[in-house]
């Protein structure tokens, strides 16, 4: 993944510097769940995997000029195999987590979407070969413990749906660890742009597939106007949340991002509450917490192990 200039603290311009990486990951993590709020909204007047395939229609369509814009930022190639899996694995993530979004409130989903940091944690050994210390293997169980509390098998309201948010988490693990090996020949805008056109076609024959077989009912054309616009927004606000993540990444290091990625718990609480008068209760809150403090002393040990290993042994970043 390429960086800003090497410049020093002093001289690098603001916006090219880490401090506008940290804010372009805030700004993507608080318009991430007005996103998702959006997708919720329209599971009310149609099918989940009808939501996703219009999304993410509407995420392509809005990221189209994005990539012509910054089209010097473009490297590597934006169609492949590899780029393809990509897609599948974001399709996956985003099915799960729309169709978790239709019975459960956002921000208990995204809660134990938040899992995911520790399940990323336990696929790098046998994936990337990049063995985790007992102590950070200890926090990840510690991790999914909390998960568990606010998944309640067997317990919660929300019935088997609760795992949908973890099968997002794992899809979206993957998708990072996949991202990672490929990062040296494709800078994150290319891949990102490349995966959203594989996820969007494949969104449009899976859900082709399930309407023609009578498994879901494709809602007419004429639908409202309000949809259209709600349409829209859920493809504009994942766009800029992803260009600006693409962004956050050029000019900031892993580490001192991943503690911002929080902010969408923060969010999605907030939109939860005052669209849909959502609001966890205080099992789920334990959980959020447990999960949080887990991948908080994650970030910690790796930015502990990113101290000790010279920049040269870390991929020249």
């Amino acid at each position: 993944m390429s960086h800003a200039p090497n410049l020093t603290r002093a001289a690098a311009p603001v916006w090219s510097s880490p401090t506008s990486g940290m804010i372009f990951m805030a700004l993507a993590m608080l318009l991430l769940p007005i996103g998702d709020t959006f997708a919720k909204l329209l599971t009310g007047v149609m099918h989940p995997v009808e939501v996703t395939m219009w999304r993410m229609l509407a995420q392509g369509l809005c990221l189209l000029p994005v990539a012509v814009l910054l089209r010097d930022r473009l490297r590597g190639a934006m169609f492949s195999p590899v780029v393809a899996l990509s897609g599948l694995l974001v399709m996956i993530t985003l099915i799960s987590l729309v169709t978790a979004f239709s019975v459960m409130p956002i921000a208990t989903a995204i809660a134990i979407f938040f899992a995911e940091p520790l399940i990323l944690t336990l696929l790098a050994g046998p994936l990337l070969g990049e063995v985790a210390g007992p102590r950070r293997y200890v926090a990840v169980c510690v991790g999914l413990a909390g998960a568990l509390i606010v998944i309640r098998p067997g317990f919660s309201e929300f019935g088997a749906a609760t795992l949908l948010p973890l099968v997002a988490a794992t899809a979206y693990a993957l998708n990072m660890i996949l991202l990672r090996r490929i990062s040296g020949t494709r800078s994150a805008l290319t891949v990102q742009c490349g995966a959203t056109v594989y996820a969007a076609l494949g969104m449009v024959m899976f859900a082709a597939g399930l309407g023609a077989s009578g498994l879901i009912d494709l809602t007419p054309l004429d639908r409202p106007a309000w949809t259209w616009g709600a349409i829209l927004g859920c493809g504009a606000f994942a766009a800029a949340s992803f260009v600006l993540i693409a962004e956050a990444f050029r000019r900031a290091e892993a580490t001192t991002l991943a503690p911002f990625q929080y902010l969408e718990i923060v969010g999605a609480t907030a939109a939860g509450f005052l669209v849909f008068a959502e609001f966890p209760d205080a099992l789920t809150w334990l959980g959020v917490a447990i999960i949080l403090g887990s991948g908080a002393y994650i970030v910690h040990r790796e930015r502990q192990r990113d101290a000790r290993v010279p920049r040269r042994r870390r991929g020249g970043r």
